[in-house]
Formats: C-alpha cells, sequence, structure tokens
C-alpha cells in the first residue's frame, strides 16, 4: 500500500516582507483572515495590527516579515468606522450577536438623532462592555460575562472626532439609522451605539460595522481575501506594500553608506536633531534601514532595524 498517498503535501514557506490592506469579511475572526492571507502567501512570518470583531468588516492591515516589526505603529492611530444602529432594542453585548434584553418602543426624528449625535463629539467617558478582550486578573472579560459574572468597570476617556449621519437624513426606516465615526484608540463603537440609544430614550445595539480608515490608511487600496485568491499567485506580491508604509506619518533621514552601515550594525551616529524625535532612516541606495530616534546627547540611535535581503 502507498502510504504517501494519505500524506498531505507541505507548501513551503517563504520570506516575504510587506503590508496588505486587506478589506476583512463579515463572519471571521482577524486571525482567520490573517492566517488565510499567509497561506495564499506562503509567508514564513505574519501578524496584524490590531484586530476587528468577526461581526466587523474593513480595513485590516497584515504585515508579513520585517514589517511585522513596526505593526504597533498603528495602535496608537484614530479609527473610521461607517456603522448602522438598530433602534429600540438592546442586547447584552450592545450587538447584534447578543442576547435581547429588552424592547422599547421608538419615537424618534431625525432631528432628534443628529442633536444627539452633536453630544458625543469631543472627549466623552466610556465604560468598557463585559464582552470585551479587556482583561481582569489575567482572564479576558468575555470569560465573565458568558459565565454570568459582572465586573466592575472604570469609565475611560476617549476621544470622537466626528459624528453624523451616513444615511439620507430624513427618515429613519425600520428604526435603523447609519453614522460615520472617527474616533480616538480605545473607542467602542458598539457602546457608542448603546449609549446613543439610551440618551434618545429607547435602547439601541449595533448591527453592522465596517472600518474604514486607519490613520492615513482608508479601504481605497485594500484587497479582500476572494480578491487576493483569485489573482495569478505568480503576480500577487503586486498587491504588497513595503514595510515602511506603516511609517508614513513621521519624518525621514537620508544617510550617507558610513552612517548606513553603522546604524545597520546597532551602532548611534551623531545627528542634531530634537530630543526623542523618530525617523526613517535610508541608505544612499533609497533602501529603508529602520526607525531611529535622537536622543539627548546628539546621536540618532537605532530603535528598530530591518534585515537586509
Amino acid at each position: 500500500m502507498n502510504r504517501s498517498a494519505n500524506v498531505p503535501i507541505r507548501v513551503p514557506r517563504r520570506r516575504l516582507d510587506g503590508v496588505l490592506l486587506l478589506d476583512k469579511d463579515v463572519g471571521i475572526s482577524s486571525n482567520h483572515a490573517l492566517q488565510a492571507a499567509r497561506r495564499l502567501y506562503r509567508a514564513e512570518k505574519a501578524g496584524h495590527t490590531g484586530t476587528l470583531d468577526p461581526l466587523a468588516s474593513g480595513l485590516l492591515p497584515l504585515c508579513f516579515g520585517e514589517a511585522t516589526k513596526f505593526a504597533g505603529e498603528l495602535l496608537d492611530a484614530d479609527k473610521q468606522y461607517l456603522a448602522t444602529v438598530q433602534l429600540g432594542i438592546t442586547t447584552d453585548t450592545a450587538d447584534a450577536e447578543g442576547r435581547i434584553l429588552e424592547t422599547r418602543p421608538v419615537d424618534v426624528s431625525s432631528e432628534d438623532i443628529r442633536g444627539v449625535l452633536a453630544e458625543f463629539v469631543g472627549e466623552i467617558e466610556q465604560v468598557p462592555p463585559m464582552y470585551s478582550a479587556l482583561k481582569r486578573d489575567g482572564k479576558p472579560l468575555y470569560e465573565y460575562a458568558r459565565a454570568g459574572i459582572e465586573i466592575e468597570r472604570k469609565a475611560r476617556r476617549v476621544v470622537i472626532h466626528a459624528l453624523y449621519r451616513s444615511d439620507p437624513p430624513d427618515a429613519v426606516v425600520g428604526n435603523v439609522f447609519v453614522f460615520e465615526v472617527r474616533c480616538s484608540k480605545g473607542t467602542y463603537v458598539r457602546t457608542l451605539a448603546a449609549d446613543i440609544g439610551e440618551r434618545l430614550g429607547c435602547g439601541a445595539h449595533l448591527t453592522a460595522l465596517r472600518r474604514t480608515a486607519i490613520g492615513g490608511l482608508t479601504l481605497d487600496q485594500a484587497h479582500t481575501l476572494r480578491e487576493i485568491e483569485a489573482k495569478d499567485p505568480d503576480t500577487r506580491d503586486e498587491l504588497l506594500l513595503p514595510p515602511d508604509f506603516l511609517l508614513a506619518g513621521i519624518g525621514d533621514v537620508r544617510l550617507d553608506s558610513v552612517a548606513s552601515s553603522q546604524l545597520r550594525h546597532g551602532q548611534p551616529i551623531a545627528w542634531p536633531g530634537s530630543v526623542g524625535l523618530r525617523v526613517r532612516a535610508y541608505g544612499p541606495d533609497s533602501r529603508f534601514i529602520g526607525v531611529c530616534q535622537c536622543s539627548s546627547d546628539g546621536q540618532l540611535r537605532p530603535l528598530r532595524l530591518v534585515a537586509e535581503s
């Protein structure tokens, strides 16, 4: 008997450095999307820059190889979402996946919604939901919630930079409306939807969520898993952006061959910059070296360097 026929073929991984802007589908976790993309690219190393709930779709930047060193750059960036809200029904998770807690009549006009949305713009306080990955005593809150245990949570300050309706504002069809929000890190949009519902006096929960931007990154350059899979494997790499793409928000310096070599070997170089300033460093061939920081002794010190190909 030929046993080799039952042994799955192991596809070899390859070194791959770059950033993929993924448009994640609804219904899959961020890790599932990451592993699917990693298989399509046969990448040795991969990571994401922050998760999206399975209920949510939209922008999920994925990092391969050396780009994973800079995945944390987007954690503090502002986010932008398109949210669909169902008025009159509250759930224990504040979204459509939860158990219905209460149903209330809805007597809300478009003017009411517009006025309440305006009240949430600026710095606000949010109580993190029990169904969240925040940890207490080493265990995520959602595990306590599933066990029926309510944990006291402190309100946290977040910033809502912009909040407005994104559907036709002259009607509330089926007690559903859509808003767009640009907010700081740590903002729970489903909590925002629930709080808006309470302010309107009828309760609400989130039925759909789509992330449209992170910092300066938008969905315009993003691709779905289906699009990637349909592309010829020999040309899929064309969809990748360079590792330094995630660092577009900080300045850059161009160095000669001597200074470049010093930095690549982990040695600081003399540099008259503002203390604490972070910069992208490039060699004379315009190759990305890594991120460096100006120190108080007039040196430019390497923080995270990319390995040379």
